[in-house]
Parts: C-alpha cells; structure tokens; sequence
C-alpha cells in the first residue's frame, strides 16, 4: 500500500547542529545539515531536497542505540513525530497507532495507564518507537515484533509513504527489513496489536527469580520487577554514557555449545532455533575479566560486562577499539564471534 507523498515545505534546516545530548554515548558530534521532523508530511519535500543535492542522510532518534563519529557529513533527520491513538478494538484484540518519535518507555508507561499490556517487559529500554522495530528491540523473553501490527514509513527508494504488514518486517533476532536496508526507509508510525488476554512471561531466570513466590503477577508487577532488575544491571545514560547492550547475545550450533559446556559448566545460554543455543554475550565477556575494566575515557559497566560506557571525554573510536579488543578476546577463548548491537553512524 502506498499514497502520493505531500509536497510540502521542508522544515528549517539547521547548519552544524550539536547532537552531544542527542545520542546516548555522550559523544561530541556535529550533524554538518540538521533537519526536525515533526510531522510525515515534512518528509517529501526534505528528501526530494537531499536526493536534488546528492546528500548523504541518516535518520536519529532518541540516539540510544548508535555510535556517532565527530562529524556527520550530509543530512540528519531529527525524529520528532509524537502522539498516540487508539484506532480500533475488538472483543480480541486493540490496534494502537504511535508516532516515530514517541519516547518507548513513556509509550509503556502510558499503555498500562489505559489498561493495555504486553509490552511491560520491554519497560525501560531507552530510544523511540520509531526506532524499535528497526532493531527488534527485545527482552526478558518478548521482541517488540511480537506486538506489532505493521509500520508506516517513507520509502526513499520509491519517494512514496508505505505501510508493510508484520510479515512483511521480515524480523529475526535483533533485525528487519528496514535494518537489512539502510538508508531507505524512515518509520514515520508503528501500529501495535495488544491482545486483549494477558498471560505474564516470566520465563526468563531474572523474572522467573523476582516471582519465585508469585506465578500470576499483574501487568503492574511485571512492570515494576523490569524496572527494577534494568535499573540495577544497567547505568542510567543521564549519569554515564552508554547505548545498553553492546553486543548481541551470539547463537550457535548446539554441537558447539555441546562443546564449550564440557569446558565451561557454568556457561550461561537459552534455548534459541531447533538446532542452536544462544549464549549469553555479557557471561563471555565476564570470563574474559573485561567487566570493570578501564580504557582510557571508555570503559565495561561494572555491574554489566554487556555495557561499554563512556566515563566522559570518550569518542567513537574509542568505544569501537575497546569493542575490538573483547571481541577478540572473547573469540580467542570461547571460539564465539560477538556482534555489536549499535548501528554505527
């Protein structure tokens, strides 16, 4: 499904715009070309714009899940389009249409306000809706995808607003469609599917531990132990900077991880595909005595060896050479390569 773009004024471009407060890293950039989106029908005539001028371009979000250098040459896009409304409900199911630049744990936060849950476990992670199904943002058991009815966005490639359906995402641990083609689509509105029978999921350890006394907590209860349990593993990006999980959690052969758990008994993993075990990324890092560990201005969270912080002063290259230097620790031990979890800008 597609409908004409609207040509409409581009919004005020800003020269050599600051994003220090826009990424969660708290790395010094400067977007050479700033552009506020605060609407869908700004996007049109911005890109018709970019594509006369041959510009590089690169969409930014809450900034909580990138690695921005220096300089960003060419144009960024601010996503700013905010607003949510309930546009259908039935005796099964609500669909509930989000703007891209609503912050996702206000959007939680505001679902349980009017007795929509399903995305509680999910509370706290940092960064926009528009932002959540390019990454398939997922914890404790639940991936965004699982809620999602389709997406609204820009398609760069054919100038025109498209609506794909959840099949259509193509989604897959931490990836999309919209991930496996960057640079083309802009996600302008998630339209998400609450089911109106709530079971709580509380199989994971953490979860699982928290209600060890309680197999049928509320929505509320579940909310409430994710807070919880992020905020003591994880730093609070307004304190030290950080993009959360830097590194995904790898999947394997189960003849491999057969392997590693003769060596390594205590090894952490969770059933993935038949076939493979996924292992726990922030356990390989740990055994490789990363976490606390300091490297200069950039360092591994103490309580988290999955977070790389930035202690103040730190830089992209920074992050990415202490990255390389875990990777390739934990390579060298376990035989597992570690992916990073941030698009790098």
């Amino acid at each position: 499904m597609t409908r004409a773009p609207n040509a409409s004024t581009p919004t005020k471009l800003t020269p050599n715009l600051g994003l220090k407060h826009r990424n969660t890293f708290g790395f010094d950039a400067v977007a050479e070309f700033a552009y506020e989106i605060n609407s869908p029908e700004q996007i049109p005539a911005v890109m018709s714009e970019i594509t006369s001028h041959k510009q590089k371009w690169r969409v930014l979000g809450g900034g909580s899940n990138v690695i921005l250098p220096a300089n960003l040459p060419g144009v960024t896009l601010l996503m700013n389009i905010i607003g949510q409304e309930i546009i259908s409900s039935n005796s099964s199911s609500t669909l509930l249409a989000v703007g891209g630049g609503v912050n996702w744990h206000e959007l939680v936060t505001w679902t349980l306000e009017n007795d929509l849950p399903g995305l509680e476990n999910l509370a706290l992670i940092p960064g926009t809706v528009g932002a959540a199904p390019i990454q398939n943002i997922g914890a404790y058991g639940v991936e965004v995808s699982d809620y999602i009815d389709s997406i609204e966005a820009f398609d760069a490639k054919e100038q025109a607003f498209v609506t794909l359906q959840n099949e259509a995402c193509r989604f897959a641990y931490r990836d999309s469609y919209f991930k496996q083609n960057p640079h083309r689509f802009i996600v302008t509105k998630v339209v998400f599917k609450l089911p109106k029978t709530w079971k709580a999921r509380i199989h994971y350890a953490d979860l699982a531990k928290q209600f060890s006394e309680n197999s049928n907590p509320s929505p509320e209860d579940m909310f409430l132990a994710v807070c919880k349990i992020r905020t003591q593993k994880l730093p609070d990006p307004k304190v030290i900077g950080n993009a959360g999980s830097f590194f995904q959690n790898p999947v394997v052969p189960n003849e491999q991880y057969k392997t590693l758990i003769k060596t390594y008994p205590g090894l952490a993993s969770y059933p993935d595909l038949p076939g493979k075990r996924k292992l726990a990324a922030g356990w390989l890092i740990d055994q490789c005595g990363f976490k606390g560990q300091r490297m200069g201005s950039v360092g591994v969270y103490e309580n988290q060896a999955l977070v790389l912080v930035n202690h103040g002063g730190g830089t992209a290259q920074d992050i990415l050479g202490l990255a390389k230097c875990i990777q390739d620790k934990v390579h060298d031990k376990f035989g597992v390569s570690l992916q990073i979890e941030p698009n790098i800008f």
